[in-house]
């Protein structure tokens, strides 16, 4: 199979790990071309210290990155959680910039029913700017499920995630899990669902749901057979 481009547009930096790190590690050890593109700087709705430490989780997604054999994120600077505060057609022109320069056929991005406005302004964005017009190169739009906030969100936010592809990760565990610990100070305590414990149980429960041992679950958004 010829290797294709990914692109993989989350909201925050360590969101891609969460959602699909796995199958980040996956695709690039089957050749793929896997970039990460973060539009919020995922610190500054923190205060000062918050702001103080972007260049922080900047070099963490780097470090996750380079762990899953993805090339380095491209970064933008949109204020954490504060998306809904911004223009969607400057977020969508954004994205549109980077399809320009990857023209990726694969692209991972949140869940429209996120309880996190980011991630829900990027999934928005992320369709508007993938919107399959003729010359468009994207084929395969997913989004992917972030814990504490996919199942956190309610009717009034949009419909509950509900996963229809099921990517097998078991291989790539050991390269999740590496990647996760350069977001350590973004991981919590048991029980909470940014835990290891619950995100190893998730990755268990989404494969046992599809009959293999780990997996990380996606909503098919569109593909497009050329």
């Amino acid at each position: 199979m010829r290797a294709r481009t990914v692109l993989v547009v989350a909201a925050h930096p360590d969101d891609e790990v969460l959602g699909c790190g796995g199958t980040m590690a996956r695709h690039a050890g089957e050749g793929d071309r896997v970039i990460p593109v973060f539009l919020a700087d995922g610190e500054s709705a923190r205060g000062e210290a918050g702001a103080a430490m972007i260049g922080n989780r900047r070099r963490a997604a780097i470090l996750a990155a380079g762990r899953l054999g993805a090339e380095t994120p491209i970064f933008f600077s949109f204020p954490d959680n504060r998306l809904d505060a911004v223009p969607l057609l400057g977020i969508v022109q954004t994205i549109e910039g980077v399809l320009r320069e990857t023209l990726p056929r694969i692209v991972y991005t949140h869940h429209g029913g996120d309880l996190n406005i980011d991630h829900r302004r990027v999934h928005q964005a992320v369709l508007t700017a993938c919107r399959p017009l003729p010359g468009q190169s994207v084929q395969r739009v997913y989004a992917f499920e972030v814990p504490s906030s996919s199942e956190w969100g309610g009717a009034a936010l949009g419909p509950p995630f509900e996963p229809n592809r099921f990517v097998d990760i078991g291989r790539w565990l050991d390269r999740k899990a590496a990647a996760l610990d350069a977001y350590a100070g973004e991981l919590r305590e048991a029980p909470h669902p940014r835990s290891r414990e619950a995100i190893a149980a998730l990755q268990s429960w989404r494969g046992a749901t599809a009959g293999i041992g780990a997996a990380e679950a996606f909503a098919v958004l569109r593909e497009i057979e050329r």
